[in-house]
């Protein structure tokens, strides 16, 4: 069956750096747009990085433009997020997901992807 696991997540410092992985199963990765999303405590979970299937395109949230690098290895049916500079408002729980559908360009948006992980918890403090 379809599924998906985060790992990396952690507790770092701020200005830190932690790399996240979603690895996938039961299905083709290369099809689908993945895409990386985070719940911090008592808010809505909010998007911080997609990548495409059809292109290979990416987009990030504002908050995380030029600290977060999303990247794809279909060989390894496996989407990464490198993430530096970390803040103490990235902290929260980190969901990858699959889009529901095929051969598109990303959407950050929860209500675009059937599919997702257990999560892994990042925590950024001192």
């Amino acid at each position: 069956q379809v599924q998906l696991v985060e790992s990396g997540g952690g507790l770092v410092q701020p200005g830190g750096s932690l790399r996240l992985s979603c690895a996938a199963s039961g299905f083709t990765l290369d099809y689908y747009a993945i895409g990386w999303f985070r719940q911090a405590p008592g808010k809505e979970r909010e998007g911080v990085s997609c990548i495409s299937s059809s292109d290979g395109s990416t987009y990030y949230a504002d908050s995380v433009k030029g600290r977060f690098t999303i990247s794809r290895d279909n060989a390894k049916s496996t989407v990464y997020l490198q993430m530096n500079s970390l803040k103490p408002e990235d902290t929260g729980v980190y969901y990858c997901a699959a889009d529901r559908i095929l051969f598109r360009i990303c959407v950050l948006s929860v209500y675009e992807y059937d599919y997702w992980g257990q999560g892994t918890q990042v925590t950024v403090s001192t």
